[in-house]
């Protein structure tokens, strides 16, 4: 297919989701950032804020590698992206569980080999606490939250690094994180140590990785409706509690985080590391 930024990408309509991405300049709308010829890897990209951030991607000219456990659920992303920019290779797909080491070199090595390059990674993929009050909580379930919401990023993050520091490029790294890490999650100790830690491992790569202009930087989502928080959506005294606290009275669609991603990705952001990028709805600090 043509690479060339075509198609829905230049032609949107009146299609609303657009409507932040792009800017008129002349006779034609152009990207308020452009991605062309970027290449992101998105793990957990298959759903969720996962699935906006790469929507965010490929909507300002660039391309996404997903990967996810779900074979299903990775094609119908590809599809879901590969929609967006129906001229051009937007979107490929990868089964990666993070926590196996040996999967995530070898996929990294593919994901690389599709657009020839990556210029960056989002370690997005994780999973939820186990719910086992922390007096009776044993430790294969601790290690069973860690194995992918800390030793996943890490492995990804390693991976991903090799490859920018060879290419000699720069580029973005982003970790998914969580309000978690900031305030005390009762009953969900595992999930929020991972999530604490996790800040503290893009602080050091952030400092580290600056001498070959990699940005480092990470997210803190608040409460977002998504698959891997339905059953606290679900529940009307948590959802209840959630939204008092939060400024804006409400939950966050995934979709809110396209711009975020695209931001994130951004290579003109070039001071921009070593923060955590608080998109919230002002939760953490009220």
């Amino acid at each position: 297919m043509d690479d060339s930024t075509t198609g829905t990408e230049a032609s949107h309509g009146t299609d609303t989701r657009w409507d932040s991405f792009r800017r008129s300049a002349g006779d034609e709308d152009v990207p308020v950032i452009d991605l062309a010829g970027k290449t992101f890897v998105v793990t957990g990209g298959n759903g969720g804020i996962g699935l906006a951030m790469a929507e965010g991607i490929v909507m300002s000219g660039g391309s996404v590698v997903v990967w996810g456990r779900n074979d299903e659920k990775n094609a119908a992303a590809v599809d879901t992206l590969q929609a967006i920019a129906p001229a051009r290779t937007a979107a490929t797909a990868h089964v990666c569980d993070v926590a196996d080491e040996a999967q995530v070199i070898e996929v990294m090595a593919r994901s690389v080999g599709d657009f020839g390059r990556i210029d960056g990674l989002f370690a997005n993929a994780g999973r939820g606490g186990t719910g086992t009050p922390f007096l009776e909580l044993p430790l294969e379930e601790w290690r069973a939250v860690m194995d992918t919401n800390l030793d996943g990023v890490f492995l990804t993050l390693r991976e991903a690094a090799k490859v920018l520091v060879e290419q000699g490029d720069g580029g973005s790294l982003v970790a998914v994180s969580s309000t978690s890490s900031i305030h005390g999650a009762a009953g969900n100790e595992a999930y929020g140590t991972a999530k604490t830690a996790l800040n503290g491992l893009v602080r050091a790569l952030a400092v580290g990785l600056a001498r070959h202009k990699i940005r480092v930087n990470s997210l803190i989502p608040g409460w977002t409706i998504t698959d891997l928080a339905s059953g606290a959506y679900e529940s009307d005294v948590f959802r209840t509690a959630t939204v008092k606290r939060t400024p804006v009275r409400r939950w966050a669609e995934p979709s809110e985080f396209r711009e975020v991603g695209a931001f994130l990705a951004d290579p003109s952001q070039t001071y921009h590391t070593g923060q955590e990028v608080c998109v919230d709805g002002g939760y953490t600090v009220f």
